[in-house]
């Protein structure tokens, strides 16, 4: 029988509060700890998947699968929910998102443990995951009065129109979450969205599921009732289009042609949906750019979470006047990489997470040398460090019709560019359908940044690759043109998950002709009122 949510109030299995290795396979899980977790999932289909890991080929779990009906369920209960947290007044929900704050950073060992072995990424890599969801749990709710609290807008007329802005929320939000970053992206959009008042119903993807069941757990330690976010688990064309079904809005984080059709269901139902998208992301090393510096970013750009990360750089663009001494130092820099794939802190790259983006790695390398590319390091699969790891590759004089030339490869693969005018550089960063994250290298930060604002990017990094604006809660993240709409942190962040309401209240004078007054004396009395308030300044 698959697992379904147990009464409240009740233990879901008893197990380790941390994941032990299994002895006979490196690196599975002891199974009482995935039962815990699995148990979260809502589903009564009796169907499940194996999940393995990546390092190994280790089984992690089997995953139990929601049908159709386990996803409305799980809204209907998450919807009867809503109505009380919605009511609970917003310091309440604020000092949650503090507890989970100090939750996260206490078993971030745990959580680290098993991103890794989830998903084959490096450690390091890993630990950006609880710390980016701590920064956002504090800065919701550190902030909520601000984006949340009631405010005076302006009234029509001066002193004697009030008028008051309130944020309903949606009711329940659908979040559909990646692999790539299995912590962060389970929870972030979400935060916001309890904070709003909302509930959510959340479908991880199926490789990173554990880590996301995880967050639902550490959601219930800082003390969210559990109702309030429903994890239901399937095939994303049959439960994701379920939950485009019965969403109040939509969250997704994935690919452009399934942000498309997320978009049309939501489109259909008039609904709200933010979507991050695909992007083939530039970085521009400038002529007077430090080579030393901007090759340790290129190295982070290109290769954090061994490329599999929708704002990492795929493209560099480098000044004539630096462009060998950049390649020199990057090349160098990406061959002292310690590879590796285990649970320690010494990688500097991990594995990719499947067999389908070993594939798609190895197809786009394969298909750039045949047309002409020169592989400058790297090239090759290297399953003597796990099954599915692909070296850091750099490729230089990558042309059209290449198929990394355009597309995402979203691996460990970045292609080098010369360039001889910088309007020119900045036309080619801007080829192309994407617009997610790009960087500008410069050690004349004001004009660094005037170029950046003619990259046709929602988020620019000067002189960082990328961390800088994603770390950046306060400042909105996502992307222009095929990279997506909406935005995630700041306060666009929360304010996708309400509906502004405007309360008017009027004194003393009525919008009607008044002491019988004519309509078209009353129009005349108005239109005189129109040209004073201009000629006062008045808005």
């Amino acid at each position: 029988m698959s697992a379904q949510h147990p009464p409240s109030g009740e233990p879901v299995v008893d197990g380790p509060s941390d994941p032990e290795l299994d002895p006979t396979a490196s690196y599975a899980l002891e199974p009482r700890y995935t039962a815990r977790l699995t148990a979260r999932v809502f589903a009564t289909s009796g169907e499940s998947v194996e999940l393995r890991s990546p390092l190994d080929g280790a089984p992690l779990a089997h995953l139990p699968q929601s049908s159709d009906a386990d996803v409305a369920e799980a809204f209907a209960r998450a919807r009867r929910a809503q109505q009380a947290w919605a009511r609970t007044p917003l310091d309440e929900r604020a000092a949650l998102l503090l507890r989970l704050h100090d939750v996260v950073l206490d078993r971030q060992d745990e959580i680290l443990d098993l991103i890794v072995r989830e998903s084959g990424k490096a450690r390091k890599h890993a630990f950006d995951e609880p710390l980016h969801i701590a920064l956002t749990a504090r800065y919701y709710a550190r902030t909520a009065a601000g984006h949340l609290g009631p405010r005076r807008r302006r009234g029509v007329v001066p002193g004697l129109t009030r008028v008051d802005l309130h944020r309903v929320p949606k009711g329940v939000v659908g979040v559909i979450s990646p692999w790539n970053y299995p912590f962060t992206m389970a929870l972030c959009d979400g935060l916001p969205a309890l904070l709003a008042g909302n509930a959510v119903v959340a479908k991880p993807d199926a490789q990173s599921m554990l880590t996301a069941l995880l967050g639902a757990e550490l959601l219930e330690q800082a003390g969210l009732p559990r109702d309030l976010w429903q994890v239901v688990a399937g095939p994303g064309p049959r439960v994701g289009a379920a939950i485009v079904e019965h969403a109040d809005h939509v969250c997704f984080t994935g690919s452009t042609a399934t942000g498309r059709i997320v978009a049309r269901g939501c489109a259909e139902r008039l609904i709200g949906c933010s979507l991050e998208l695909g992007g083939k992301n530039p970085m521009l090393v400038l002529r007077d750019a430090d080579p030393e510096r901007a090759a340790e970013g290129a190295v982070r750009a290109a290769f954090s979470n061994a490329g599999q990360l929708c704002v990492s750089a795929e493209r560099l663009f480098v000044a004539d006047q630096v462009y060998d001494r950049f390649v020199d130092r990057f090349v160098a820099r990406t061959e002292a990489m310690t590879l590796g794939a285990t649970l320690d802190w010494d990688n500097d790259m991990g594995s990719l997470v499947s067999q389908r983006q070993l594939d798609t790695v190895t197809a786009h390398v394969e298909d750039a040398v045949a047309k002409g590319a020169r592989v400058l390091t790297g090239g090759r699969a290297r399953p003597d460090l796990a099954p599915y790891f692909f070296e850091p590759t750099v490729l230089e004089g990558v042309t059209p019709e290449m198929t990394c030339f355009g597309q995402e490869t979203f691996g460990p693969v970045v292609s080098v560019y010369r360039f001889h005018d910088e309007a020119d550089a900045v036309a080619r960063a801007n080829e192309g359908d994407y617009g997610l994250n790009a960087s500008v290298y410069s050690r004349d930060g004001r004009r660094a940044r005037a170029l950046a604002r003619q990259l046709r990017c929602g988020t620019v990094n000067v002189n960082e690759a990328f961390a800088a604006t994603f770390a950046s809660i306060d400042a909105p993240m996502g992307g222009m043109r095929q990279s997506g709409m909406g935005r995630r942190q700041g306060a666009d962040g929360i304010h996708r998950y309400t509906e502004p309401q405007s309360v008017a209240t009027q004194r003393v004078v009525r919008f009607a002709p008044m002491l019988g007054m004519s309509e078209e004396a009353h129009a005349r009395v108005m239109t005189a009122n129109l040209r004073l308030m201009k000629k006062l300044g008045r808005t």
